[in-house]
């Protein structure tokens, strides 16, 4: 067993192709990454290809993939139905300016199969998430969006705030500080945030009726995705739509992740109808696509001239064709299925190598996604999270790499998706990896802080 020093030198050692790619990079890109969150120490890695459940770095490294592009390739690496599919588009045209034939097509798809009345097409969730909003602000006449400690909704200014906030500038954990996540925002849309403890159904009750007058939405993923994959306790999300009825506030569930988790998403999982959903992610195939749906009274009130929606690559043909092949010929029932077996699996040899090594870490799983945690307690909500060591993840992902598994989507906050390219003998050869390391697991000391200095 290498040391965990040994492990980094060997990590360099087989990625130096990476280590140069990043050199270049950061000579015209700030810090070589075009989201911050892929920078990673030493190096981020640069991939060449996917396929199937793999992918290939620029060093001819092959991995079996259990980030699957932050949740965003359940339909696995370019697919062949689709790639075909792909093919024809682009022969035929990937953007007019103009609606395409498919458009209406796959809205009829995604109202049946989510439960909703009517969708508007965009591009990525943060699009949808930041329309999905301003159409709650223009239907209620109201300022303030209630959101939750921990809880990512793109990187849009009404909503960069309390994402990782440190525990001195959070405050009290029944009523949370709005914290702002980067510089650059304007302080007044920091302050009609409304920031509550996710699980915590009484105080988020306590702190909705204080800004009842003036509460535009609650939004939330119903299982949040950025403090590892957090279930909802029994009730809680039953008592968000009663708080939103109330209130009066539309309740928004941010479906980008769990939208690909189920067949019929997070309504299908916990039986929760809220007034609009917003989809992202897996439902492209990976080719960029979001979604907002809701109900007809809502929906219709997207008036031109009076509600903005407005995007050149919305509804682009590329995307729409890419939804479209992806909902209807790969992420079928049949196909969820097998990937939640998938992950069924591989949850439970989680929790077996665990209880085997006596490992100091716990994990929390539901259908196709999963996350380990160095803890000996749940993560219930972003105060629980922060007393994860993330210092032994960091460990944990690199020597995992090096021995081919990508275990889970970057980042200790993150969590594992499984695909309907993968393999009961990739999760075999995931565990076999996980069994190798645990002991360095149990000997790596080092902790690490994952907060967001503003």
């Amino acid at each position: 067993m290498m040391s965990w020093e040994e492990e980094f030198e060997a990590f360099k050692a087989r990625t130096k192709g990476s280590a140069k790619a990043w050199a270049s990079a950061k000579k015209v890109m700030p810090f070589g990454v075009n989201s911050n969150y892929r920078l990673t120490d030493p190096y981020p890695l640069y991939m060449g290809r996917g396929k199937g459940s793999r992918l290939w770095d620029v060093d001819g490294n092959e991995y079996v993939d259990f980030n699957m592009a932050f949740g965003a390739l359940v339909a696995g690496h370019s697919h062949p139905v689709l790639v075909k599919a792909l093919k024809d588009r682009v022969a035929n045209g990937t953007i007019y300016g103009y609606e395409g034939d498919e458009a209406a097509p796959l809205a009829e798809h995604m109202c049946k199969r989510f439960h909703v009345d009517r969708v508007k097409f965009s591009m990525t969730g943060l699009d949808s998430t930041l329309f999905s909003v301003r159409l709650a602000r223009a239907v209620t006449g109201r300022r303030k969006v209630l959101k939750f400690e921990g809880c990512y909704h793109g990187s849009h200014d009404t909503l960069m705030v309390s994402i990782k906030p440190a525990k001195e500038r959070s405050g009290d954990a029944k009523r949370p500080n709005p914290v702002p996540s980067s510089k650059g925002l304007v302080p007044e849309l920091v302050a009609s945030a409304v920031i509550a403890p996710f699980n915590d159904l009484d105080a988020t009750r306590a702190i909705a009726e204080d800004a009842a007058d003036d509460l535009a939405a609650i939004i939330l993923e119903p299982v949040p995705m950025n403090m590892g994959l957090v279930l909802p306790r029994p009730g809680f999300l039953e008592g968000l739509r009663r708080i939103a009825d109330d209130t009066g506030a539309v309740l928004i569930f941010d479906e980008v992740k769990t939208g690909g988790k189920w067949y019929g998403g997070a309504e299908e999982a916990f039986g929760v109808r809220p007034d609009l959903k917003v989809f992202g992610k897996a439902i492209g195939g990976g080719i960029p696509l979001g979604v907002v749906g809701g109900t007809a009274g809502i929906m219709d009130q997207t008036v031109p001239g009076q509600v903005a929606h407005a995007g050149t690559f919305n509804a682009n043909p590329l995307s729409i064709t890419a939804g479209l092949v992806t909902l209807t010929e790969i992420l079928t029932p049949k196909g969820m299925r097998h990937a939640q077996r998938i992950g069924d699996a591989l949850g439970k040899g989680y929790v077996r190598t665990i209880k085997e090594h006596g490992l100091f870490m716990t994990v929390q799983y539901k259908g196709i996604s999963g996350t380990v945690h160095f803890s000996y307690h749940p993560v219930v909500d972003w105060r629980s999270f922060q007393d994860v060591d993330v210092g032994k993840w960091w460990a944990y992902d690199t020597a995992m790499k090096n021995r081919g598994i990508i275990p889970m989507a970057t980042g200790p906050d993150e969590q594992w998706t499984t695909s309907v390219a993968h393999t009961m003998e990739d999760v075999e050869d995931h565990l076999a990896a996980l069994d190798e390391v645990a002991e360095l697991i149990k000997r790596f000391q080092e902790a690490i802080p994952l907060v967001e200095a503003v």
